[in-house]
C-alpha cells in the first residue's frame, strides 16, 4: 500500500489532537445560522421573554463548552479561581475567540456590589438583526448573556447574567451592556480569600 503509515488513523473522534490554528467561520455564515436561531425559537414561544430565555439557554450550552475548550488551549487545564481573574478571562480571551476582539469594556457596578458590566458598542449577534416594532425591546444579546453566565457557573462563580441596550448620545443604536449579578456564595468566597 502507497503511503501507508504516513497518516494516523483515529479511531474516535476524541483521540483527534485539538488545532491551535486559527478557526474562523465566515461572518454572513454565523450570521444565517443565528438568524435561523431566532427564527426558530421565535415560532416556540408566545412573548419576547421567553424567546429571550431560549436563546440564552443556546447561549449556556455554548459557553460551557468554550469553557472547557479554552482551558484546556490556553491554560494547560488550569481554570481561574479569583472573581477579577475570570472576568478578565471572559472580557479578554473569550471575547477574543468568540468575536475576533477584546470587548469594549468591562466596569464595576456603582450601585452594588456583587454587579460587573461588559459593554459591546456594537455586539456582534445585534449587528444585523432588525427587530420589528412589535417586538419592542428584544435583544439578541440574551445569547451573549447565556454564553457568559455557563462560562462563569461551569468556573464556579455562579452569576445571574443579563443583556441590556444601554442608549449612547449621537448614536443611532445603543450599545449592548452584559450585566453580571453574581451570587452570594461568590462575593463570601472572594472575601475570605481576601
Amino acid at each position: 500500500m502507497i503511503g501507508a503509515g504516513k497518516m494516523k488513523q483515529y479511531t474516535n473522534v476524541l483521540d483527534k489532537p485539538l488545532s491551535k490554528g486559527r478557526q474562523e467561520v465566515s461572518l454572513s455564515g454565523f450570521a444565517y445560522l443565528f438568524s435561523e436561531l431566532v427564527q426558530y425559537n421565535q415560532t416556540q414561544v408566545d412573548n419576547i421573554g421567553e424567546l429571550e430565555r431560549r436563546l440564552e439557554d443556546a447561549g449556556y450550552a455554548v459557553g460551557v463548552r468554550v469553557l472547557e475548550l479554552l482551558c484546556h488551549r490556553e491554560k494547560g487545564n488550569r481554570r481561574e479561581t479569583r472573581l477579577l481573574g475570570i472576568l478578565s478571562f471572559v472580557h479578554s480571551t473569550v471575547w477574543k475567540v468568540l468575536f475576533g476582539k477584546v470587548a469594549d469594556s468591562l466596569e464595576k457596578g456603582t450601585e452594588h456590589e456583587d454587579e460587573y458590566m461588559i459593554s459591546e458598542k456594537e455586539l456582534l449577534v445585534n449587528r444585523f438583526i432588525s427587530v420589528p416594532k412589535d417586538m419592542g425591546s428584544f435583544n439578541c444579546g440574551a445569547f451573549v448573556a447565556g454564553i457568559v453566565r455557563g462560562v462563569l457557573d461551569n468556573a464556579g462563580f455562579p452569576a445571574v447574567v443579563t443583556a441590556h441596550f444601554v442608549p449612547v448620545d449621537g448614536q443611532q443604536r445603543p450599545r449592548t451592556t452584559i450585566l453580571i449579578k453574581f451570587a452570594e456564595e461568590v462575593l463570601r468566597r472572594e472575601a475570605r480569600l481576601g
